[in-house]
Order: C-alpha cells, then sequence, then structure tokens
C-alpha cells in the first residue's frame, strides 16, 4: 500500500497556512497550536512527500515547486471539507468562546461598538473583542497573518486573497461652537481661510487636503490631533472649525456644544468596507461575526443633512 494513502488530513492544514500566512509562528496562531506542534507537522510532511515543501529567504518561508503545483488542489479539497462540516445545523453563537479582533478608526469606536457590543452581549455572551488602530499599509499583512481578524476602513489596496464588503458610504460635515461667527451660514470662501483643526493618529497626510491641493485650494490647519473627541472639546471652546464624518458628528454632538453645517465642497461620500482574508470566507463564527458588525455599522448613518445642536 502507497504510504502517501495513510497521510494525516490535519498536515494538510499545516501545510495550507503556513503557505497562506508565510511561516511557522503565524501559522501556529491561525491553528491555534504551539510552534514546535507546527514544525513538527512540517517535518513529518515532507518525509512522506520526499521534499522540503519550504526554503527560507529572510523571515518567509517561501514554497517549493512542487508546493505550488499541489496547492491549488489541496485548498480546494480542505475547503470543500470545511464547508462540509458548516453546513451542520450545529453552529450557535451561544455556544462561541473565542476573540474577534477588529482594526477600527477610533471614531468607529464610539459609534459602532455600544450597538455592536449590545448585539454580542445578546447572541454570543463568550465572544471576546478586541478593537486595534492599524495603519492602511499593514491591513493586509495583518489580516494574513491572523493577528487581526476584520478591519473597517476606507477603500485600501489589498491582494486578491483580502475580500472585502461594503458597509455604508459616510458624507463629511463641519463642527463648531455654538456661538462661531460662521454658525449662521457658511461658504465656501469662509471655510477655506478659516482656521483649521484636523486629526492624523499615526502622522498621515489629511486626505481632505491633499485633495484640496490637487485642485489648486487649501485651508489653514493650526492644529493637528490625535482623536476626533478631543479635537472637537477643542472646536467647542475655540474659533476653529474642524471637518469630520457625519455619523460621529450626531453621535459627538449630544455631548458637546457644538452644531454642524454641510462640507461647503463638491464632494462624494466615500464608503466604508469591511476587509478579511479569504481563508475565514466559510467559517460561521467568523460569517456570523461580520453579520453583526454590518448590522452595527448600517445603525450609524442618520437619514439626510441637518444643523445639529448639542448642549448649550
Amino acid at each position: 500500500m502507497n504510504r502517501d494513502i495513510r497521510i494525516d488530513l490535519n498536515l494538510f492544514r499545516v501545510l495550507d497556512a503556513i503557505y497562506t500566512h508565510g511561516g511557522v509562528s503565524a501559522a501556529a496562531r491561525v491553528l491555534h497550536l504551539t510552534q514546535p506542534a507546527v514544525t513538527h507537522a512540517l517535518g513529518r510532511l515532507r518525509e512522506h512527500l520526499g521534499d522540503p515543501l519550504f526554503v527560507r529567504q529572510g523571515n518567509r518561508l517561501v514554497p517549493t515547486e512542487k508546493v505550488r503545483a499541489m496547492m491549488p488542489a489541496v485548498q480546494w479539497h480542505l475547503q470543500a471539507l470545511l464547508a462540509s462540516a458548516h453546513t451542520q445545523p450545529s453552529f450557535s453563537p451561544s455556544r462561541l468562546a473565542m476573540e474577534f479582533v477588529v482594526g477600527f478608526r477610533d471614531i468607529l469606536e464610539s459609534t459602532v461598538l455600544p450597538s455592536l457590543m449590545a448585539r454580542i452581549e445578546r447572541e454570543a455572551p463568550g465572544v471576546r473583542l478586541v478593537s486595534r488602530r492599524v495603519a492602511a499599509d499593514e491591513v493586509e499583512r495583518e489580516l494574513t497573518t491572523g493577528t487581526l481578524d476584520l478591519a473597517v476602513d476606507r477603500p485600501l489596496r489589498a491582494g486578491p486573497r483580502i475580500a472585502r464588503q461594503h458597509l455604508l458610504d459616510e458624507t463629511l460635515v463641519v463642527a463648531m461652537r455654538h456661538a462661531h461667527p460662521l454658525s449662521a451660514l457658511l461658504r465656501r470662501a469662509d471655510y477655506l481661510a478659516a482656521e483649521h483643526v484636523t486629526v492624523s493618529p499615526l502622522g498621515e497626510p489629511n486626505a481632505l487636503d491633499i485633495l484640496l491641493g490637487q485642485n489648486g485650494m487649501t485651508r489653514q490647519v493650526r492644529l493637528v490631533c490625535q482623536h476626533y473627541f478631543s479635537a472637537c472639546q477643542i472646536v467647542a471652546a475655540s474659533d476653529l472649525l474642524l471637518t469630520l464624518p457625519q455619523s460621529y458628528a450626531t453621535h459627538v454632538a449630544s455631548q458637546l456644544p457644538i452644531v454642524t453645517h454641510a462640507l461647503p465642497l463638491r464632494l462624494k461620500a466615500f464608503p466604508i468596507l469591511a476587509y478579511w482574508h479569504d481563508s475565514k470566507d466559510n467559517d460561521p463564527a467568523h460569517a456570523w461575526f461580520r453579520a453583526r458588525m454590518k448590522e452595527a455599522m448600517g445603525g450609524i448613518v442618520p437619514d439626510g443633512h441637518k444643523t445639529i445642536h448639542g448642549k448649550a
């Protein structure tokens, strides 16, 4: 009998994890195994197949030609087996005991997490949620290595293994204190002439200022903050203007003495998307979590624009 017939199928899960995530450490995190266990499994598979399977290049394990040739079939069969298992009526959120790590902007923590956590507490009290700020150029790497389960952000550049789903379209508004000289009427010339506070948690260039520059316009940025709430507090006590997503402006106006106006610039609403690695496509727990995220996100955008009054 050919000994290959007796290969433990779990070894192919290890092979797929190393191939997908580029290393033993990352594969161990995804599979919830120790690194020595993954290394041992890789050694067994090398012996079975008579091939090194991976060679080290820098910090990554690069697949051999044998692995590249066999992986499409291996992944197809693994996904078919997982899909078959997931079709069984055994999944119940109430029995989940796991952690989801989400890449969030700070304003989404305030507007989305309360609703999301209410859903989780109601349906899956054993689930733990971790919210992290992840730089845009790190999202794909973290989703691939499994250190991040889901990212919610504006459109990002990502490879074909990163799945995505449109969640909502967001618009920008301008916040100012109640008695601001521009509170009655805000025109484009006034907006550009005023002094502004912007928010840049990681020091990245402000997308609106880049867009203004491309169209031959500039505005005077007096202050750059790390967080939107501190920027709103500053706006409430000064003549600085803050341009921010309408959903967050609606949220914070109930806590601070600010009003908002439509941005006096012709800008399209910008999409917010969810991103995840396609290896989690058919996982029922992750699919459940993505659905709860979409529901929570769908409730944060107000209907239409109106001037919002906070506390006097």
